[in-house]
């Protein structure tokens, strides 16, 4: 039970900003700033993290308790300092209020572990449908490039020159068919690496590889 009442408080830089006014931005860099100066100290202070913004990107930011939220404040005017020094006092006026009975505390304890996994919960649901960011589809682009032109022959290759469109539209076809996906910029940002690995495993079905033996075996006159 004194374990519950004695829990530091807990506040994150998206706290921070909407207490202060400032831009989430300012506000990181304000503790990398604490970071670089209070060196390995800092490191005990400030725990980077990471959450969801509404755009379902994931986004960097830090959790500390009072002793950061203290340090921060010192940077700050002195209107800005008396509203953090205020909500400290909130968080842990809210804490010190001890449960009435033992059943209370347990209840109250339980409550919060699945408040806890019901918050994990969401994020991991968000992160298995973000979907691939630019630089992934990129990627997935140019590792595909590479598997058709090897699958045909090389880009100086017979079969690239006369089927190279055809066999392109086979290799997209079974990947969209393979994820569930009506385009491969709509893979979940969770399965890029298996995309990856489809994309270099992936071999022409049986007739088109026949297909493209049949183009490569001719001999070209100039």
């Amino acid at each position: 039970m004194n374990q519950l009442m004695d829990v530091e408080i807990k506040m994150t830089s998206l706290d921070l900003a909407e207490l202060t006014g400032k831009e989430h931005k300012n506000v990181m860099r304000d503790i990398r700033n604490e970071l670089e100066e209070l060196g390995e100290k800092g490191k005990l202070i400030f725990e980077p993290t990471s959450y969801i913004d509404s755009h379902n990107r994931e986004k960097p930011c830090y959790t500390f308790g009072k002793k950061g939220a203290m340090q921060l404040a010192l940077k700050y005017d002195a209107e800005t300092r008396y509203k953090v020094i205020e909500r400290i006092e909130e968080l842990e006026g809210r804490q010190k209020q001890p449960p009435q009975s033992l059943e209370l505390a347990l209840q109250a304890a339980l409550e919060h572990e699945r408040e806890i996994k019901s918050i994990k919960s969401d994020v991991n649901y968000l992160k298995g449908s973000m979907r691939v960011d630019t630089l992934q589809q990129q990627e997935i682009q140019q590792a595909a490039k590479q598997s058709v032109i090897q699958a045909l022959g090389g880009i100086d290759s017979i079969a690239y020159k006369e089927m190279s469109k055809k066999v392109f539209s086979a290799f997209w076809r079974e990947f969209k068919q393979h994820f569930k996906v009506p385009r491969y910029g709509d893979i979940p940002k969770a399965k890029f690496e298996e995309a990856i690995r489809f994309i270099q495993l992936w071999r022409p079905s049986t007739s088109l590889q026949m297909e493209i033996d049949q183009y490569n075996s001719q001999m070209s006159f100039v």
